[in-house]
């Protein structure tokens, strides 16, 4: 997207797992993310298994099911409303 670039968040396609740890670090720290971020191995079983492509929040209760699943990404990627279902879950 043009944003992307103007914005500066413009990486090569990772093919190792450490490229893409090192490019998740680099945006986690420029957006100042305050919530873990789960990286999909270069296998991309995550995204194969969540549709999570580009982007998408879930949010996973300790007994392992969904309680949230967010907007696919870029234009329904909304983390304030995961932030909001994690302020009213009961853990």
């Amino acid at each position: 997207m043009d944003s992307n670039v103007k914005d500066g968040y413009v990486f090569k396609q990772p093919k190792t797992d450490d490229e893409r740890r090192a490019a998740t670090k680099i945006l986690v720290e420029r957006l100042k993310y305050r919530m873990p971020v789960a990286i999909d191995p270069i296998d991309g079983r995550a995204e194969k298994a969540f549709a999570a492509w580009p982007e998408r929040i879930y949010i996973v209760g300790r007994d392992g099911r969904i309680v949230y699943k967010g907007g696919m990404g870029p234009f329904e990627f909304k983390p304030e409303q995961a932030e909001e279902r994690l302020a009213a879950f009961k853990w």
